[in-house]
């Protein structure tokens, strides 16, 4: 028997669902009085429900002809229990989990007893931490005015605290080896009208937990009465403390490896004596599920988009579904296809939500509006690019290969006289700057006779490799955070689908002694309990470092490591992609593995991404996609792409000196493309055309910006004239007014 929602359970929700009531937290609802649904070897993306490949936008009693007899079944790669929790809207919630508007621009809401949080305290902290991970939570920026969980869909402070009531329904997609694991959660706010539902998609940005997309479309998504559909995309947010052979639980709890079996998020595949090996050689270690998990997760992205979408499909049948004569469960009234879903994310989710696009040739995803998306391209011969009346020389290169190139020269780059007075200079000494400078000279890497010529040089180089001058300025910041550097480990290994045990180019993770930057020694306070709440799935993170391990003085973090920053372990990640050898073909293979083409298939569609995007280049990602996606569609193409000028690509760094000054939120932009996409599909009003937006700075002193106004932030154009942004069929170029 194919196990599902306990007809009582389903009930339950059934009823309060129907009657928008406002209920206390429930605990999770196990599957048929079965905890475990039997595991599928379907890696599909099938649904247990019948797809005709088809539907009306609007869904609802839509004239659909699905017999009413016919049972609404479980997807299946659906493994394990399906958890079904509905919060009141005021003690908890979807979008704040009760912290409502104020709770979340405080001071992090810590367990009651850190060691032992409990699964709800978990929640709590993921919500808050990957709330404001993602945007401006500053009191001159835009929360709590532009964005926030009060301001509502006209852009008005209506909505209080924001908080949401609703159910949420948690299960693992799985192919049936019980290793895969990838989280999916559909919130249904109380506010969805059946008779029209909607589907937003939340797919987590980098490698962040399944609460990761939630400021970034989740928001937009339950104040229009949307379900929401969440994934991690197999990434997720699961440390494996191999010290104590500790894994993490979908809930955020911890269990021994050996208790938890297939129900982890993620656990390193060790034999007892390959652990007790590794951890008497480097102890305090851990191995992370997007780094370690030896299955290149980023192929598949959009089959777990896909997956939530369809999970999402079956949650609001479960929800609004009659039900059947029989009493065992209820009948199919939205049918594959047809609840008007829009596939909506940033970043790595923006990158996820396109492949699920192109993947989905059934109709099951209606409309896409993505910001920023990362996403790795099979650029076709012919295709070229313009900025101005310049040709961009550098495109369409795959992740792997420009972060490990900034990873290289951005601490030299960081002291360019062009990039004089960048924020966050301070984070990438001079004397390791000086130090990485004299590597890459002596390496014929950068020419120049003394520093200041080398820095020069390598920014430069950065030009060369499709950086744009307006990132000049961000270089410091990307890498004296340890955004790049994180970048370059994690997915070295991903796509080599490296081990743990591989040490892959000496570089590891593990807690390092405050002072020294040593690595392997006993933590002050132990990571794991609140990793689920606080980590974003990238070490470091959470109290987790990246760590190289042949530092000067033995393994350390590894800014630290070595007077250049450990620029022989940098070396090495760049010569996998670029040099020859078994390692290096299996990590050229995987980046292979992640290439898509940008065919949309006809659906409308969105890109915004700021123009000044320093972690993933703009040249890389958005304009090649747009030319791509006309290449492939021609006339039915329905893309329309939106450059921001001063947009970067971390929001939340608006509240920090320098960014205050420079840049603009690119959210802000994301807003208003899902409420143009939603017009689009109400009305059939025009997207408007391609452009470039020239949006203004703040200006004043830093850390001190003025308040962010509409003044900064001009709004779309339906005719951009000099601004818009265009393709030629005739030459296949892509054209950007500067």
């Amino acid at each position: 028997m194919k196990a599902r929602i306990a007809p009582a359970a389903h009930a339950a929700v059934h009823a309060a669902l129907l009657a928008a009531a406002a209920l206390a937290s429930a605990p999770a609802l196990s599957a048929c009085g079965d905890d475990r649904v039997p595991r599928q070897s379907d890696d599909g993306a099938g649904s247990g429900a019948d797809d005709d490949g088809g539907g009306d936008d609007d869904g609802g009693d839509d004239g659909t002809t699905t017999p009413p007899d016919m049972a609404n079944e479980l997807p299946s790669f659906i493994a394990g229990e399906v958890r079904v929790t509905s919060y009141d809207g005021d003690a908890d919630d979807l979008l704040t989990a009760g912290l409502g508007r104020t709770g979340l621009a405080g001071p992090a809401p810590l367990p009651a007893d850190p060691a032992s949080p409990t699964a709800a305290e978990l929640r709590r902290l993921a919500i808050y931490s990957n709330y404001r991970a993602l945007v401006d939570m500053s009191a001159n920026g835009g929360y709590g005015r532009f964005w926030g969980p009060n301001v509502d869909l006209d852009g008005n402070d209506t909505l209080g605290e924001g908080k949401i009531a609703g159910t949420e329904y948690l299960a693992f997609s799985d192919d049936g080896t019980g290793t895969r694991n990838a989280t999916l959660l559909v919130q249904i706010p109380d506010s969805l009208d059946p008779d029209h539902p909607c589907i937003v998609t939340a797919t987590s940005s980098g490698s962040r937990g399944v609460y990761g997309g939630i400021s970034a479309a989740g928001e937009w998504g339950l104040k229009r009465g949307c379900a929401v559909a969440y994934t991690d995309k197999g990434t997720g947010n699961g440390g494996h403390e191999l010290m104590t052979d500790t894994v993490t639980l979908i809930d955020g709890a911890l269990s021994p490896r050996g208790d938890a079996g297939t129900t982890s998020l993620f656990g390193a595949a060790l034999s007892a004596d390959e652990l007790a090996a590794f951890n008497a050689d480097s102890p305090y270690r851990y191995a992370y599920k997007h780094a370690h998990s030896q299955q290149n997760p980023e192929a598949s992205w959009g089959l777990y988009t896909l997956q939530a979408v369809q999970f999402a499909t079956w949650a609001l049948n479960e929800a609004y579904g009659a039900p059947l004569e029989s009493g065992d469960g209820v009948a199919i009234r939205y049918p594959a296809g047809s609840v008007r879903t829009i596939a909506a994310a940033v970043s790595n989710g923006g990158g996820a939500a396109l492949a699920a696009a192109e993947l989905d040739t059934e109709g099951w995803i209606t409309a896409v509006v993505v910001g920023e998306p990362q996403i790795n391209l099979d650029v076709p011969a012919g295709l070229s690019i313009e900025q101005g009346a310049a040709a961009v020389a550098a495109f369409g290169d795959p992740l792997y290969d420009y972060v490990t190139t900034a990873n290289l020269f951005e601490p030299c780059a960081a002291y360019a006289a062009a990039a004089a007075g960048a924020p966050f200079l301070a984070a990438v000494p001079q004397a390791t700057a000086q130090a990485r400078c004299a590597a890459l000279a002596a390496d014929g890497l950068v020419a120049g006779a003394d520093f200041q010529s080398q820095a020069d040089d390598a920014l430069a180089r950065l030009h060369a490799a499709g950086f744009l001058p307006d990132s000049d300025l961000l270089h410091a910041a990307m890498w004296g955070t340890q955004a790049v550097p994180a970048v370059a480990v994690t997915y070295a290994n991903a796509y080599a689908k490296a081990s743990v045990l591989d040490r892959l180019c000496q570089f590891t993770f593990g807690p390092t002694a405050m002072g020294t930057g040593l690595a392997g020694v006993p933590p002050a306070a132990p990571p794991m309990p609140t990793l689920f709440g606080l980590g974003n799935g990238v070490p470091p993170t959470g109290g987790i470092d990246l760590v190289y391990e042949a530092g000067t003085s033995g393994p350390t973090i590894h800014s630290r490591a070595t007077p250049d920053a450990s620029y022989a372990g940098a070396v090495c990640l760049r010569d996998l992609f670029t040099g020859a050898g078994d390692l290096a073909d299996r990590l050229r293979d995987g980046v292979d593995a992640v290439r898509h083409g940008g065919d949309l298939h006809g659906k409308p569609a969105i890109i915004v991404q700021g123009r000044s995007d320093a972690l993933v280049p703009i040249n890389h990602a958005s304009r090649p996609y747009f030319g791509m996606n006309r290449m492939a569609e021609g006339a039915d193409s329905g893309l329309s792409f939106y450059e921001i000028a001063n947009g970067q690509h971390f929001d939340a760094f608006l509240g920090l000196a320098g960014f205050d000054t420079r840049f603009v939120p690119v959210h802000y932009y994301d807003i208003q493309a899902l409420n143009l996409m939603w017009e689009h599909l109400e009305s059939g009003a025009p997207l408007p055309p391609s452009q470039v937006v020239h949006a203004t700075p703040r200006g004043g002193t830093d850390g001190a910006a003025p308040p962010l106004t509409t003044d900064n932030l001009p709004d779309l154009q339906a005719r951009p004239g000099v601004d818009e942004i265009t393709f030629s069929a005739e030459t296949a170029t892509v054209h950007v007014p500067d």
